[in-house]
């Protein structure tokens, strides 16, 4: 028995069968004119109602009602311009690698964005790319793309801050077992090099006849538990006309920065009291507590050595007279925060620009994303759920 061949009907049919029917004294009597099933003729009146002039687009085109076109054609261009930046920022990274990269790059992805697209934004030949994809690439080969792709990746992710002992980590922790040597050969053969560090100046002032304190920490910046020393600093970053400054104050057992604060002035105001209200609504203070700062007048002031000592469990502590690598952990946060943020602008930014670039870099990264060596090489989140 012979099947019965399906019967596809044109677009402009369906329009005009529907327009017909409104004619007709019933559906059946246009069903029969038509040689149609009345059910179908009724479905096909139903999408009319509803999309209009859209109703019937053809084969594998969507029905849009002709009132919201506009709206879908702009969700298109937005969705397209998406894909091409994903694209870009995703695929640009293995450019300077050569073309091996870029088309393990377009293999890997295939299933995520065309083919054609890719080859188009990233510059190579689509043909070029298929004709490589056929090629037989030795396991060895393959071993050695794999993990190099890794590498750029991570040198990547890590905004070129991260050298071989760090992506070494960072891979081991994902699966990949290799050693330091291995990927700093890997990394010097695609000339990828972690951004050097750039020197800045301090802004404290320990001239002064105010409270001072010994240096009770003295050095001593491992810690076994959550609340027993916080240190404290404060830096200067410049923006578009001003300059702004930037307190501090890191708990010393995992590094995190409980508190902070970004003002325009040096008051005690404008910097260690803010922070410290941070850091207290952030972070409880437990049995005993040590605060550890510079000499500087801000933590010097009566009105914060007053705040310290309203809380009979906080012992402070100070560097000694010219000795800042008694605050060393504090200072290395800003060459951090320096190298990796700051210097790397290519203009200054505005106040609100620069306020939203460090709440960023603080709570998003250093606090929940990059990896510390002093926490055998965690992030934060990480190493508080293995103590």
């Amino acid at each position: 028995m012979l099947r019965k061949q399906r019967i596809i009907y044109s677009p402009l049919f369906k329009e005009q069968a529907v327009h017909l029917s409104y004619k007709r004294a019933t559906l059946k009597e246009l069903a029969i004119e038509l040689e149609i099933n009345p059910a179908r003729l009724t479905e096909w009146r139903q999408i009319y109602q509803q999309f209009g002039k859209g109703s019937f687009p053809g084969t594998g085109k969507k029905r849009i009602n002709p009132d919201k076109k506009e709206i879908f054609e702009l969700e298109q261009k937005l969705k397209e311009s998406e894909q091409k930046f994903d694209i870009l920022i995703n695929g640009s990274k293995y450019l300077s690698m050569g073309k091996s990269f870029v088309f393990s790059f377009i293999s890997e992805n295939e299933k995520i964005y065309p083919i054609n697209k890719m080859c188009q934004i990233l510059g190579v030949s689509e043909s070029t790319f298929r004709v490589w994809k056929k090629q037989v690439i030795s396991e060895s080969q393959k071993r050695i793309l794999l993990l190099r792709t890794k590498i750029i990746s991570i040198y990547y992710e890590f905004n070129k801050q991260y050298g071989s002992v760090k992506i070494t980590r960072e891979l081991n922790n994902r699966g990949t077992k290799i050693s330091i040597a291995q990927v700093a050969f890997h990394m010097k053969e695609m000339g990828l090099y972690r951004k050097l560090k750039r020197r800045f100046k301090v802004t404290t002032d320990s001239k002064h006849n105010l409270f001072t304190s010994p240096n009770v920490l003295n050095r001593n910046f491992s810690v076994n538990a959550p609340s027993k020393v916080w240190v404290s600093d404060i830096t200067y970053i410049q923006i578009d006309k001003r300059f702004m400054y930037l307190t501090i104050i890191m708990d010393l057992y995992d590094r995190k920065i409980i508190g902070w604060n970004l003002g325009t002035s040096l008051s005690v105001k404008s910097t260690v009291l803010p922070a410290w209200e941070m850091a207290i609504s952030n972070r409880e203070i437990k049995d005993f507590l040590i605060f550890h700062s510079d000499r500087g007048v801000q933590y010097a002031s009566r009105a914060f050595v007053h705040k310290l000592d309203s809380y009979q469990c906080v012992t402070r502590s100070m560097n000694r007279k010219g000795n800042h690598l008694d605050n060393a952990v504090a200072e290395s946060f800003f060459n951090t925060l320096k190298r990796e943020l700051i210097h790397r602008q290519t203009k200054f930014l505005s106040k609100k620009e620069m306020r939203e670039k460090i709440f960023d870099f603080i709570e998003n990264w250093y606090n929940k994303k990059r990896i510390h060596s002093a926490l055998n090489f965690k992030n934060i989140e990480e190493f508080n759920q293995d103590n």
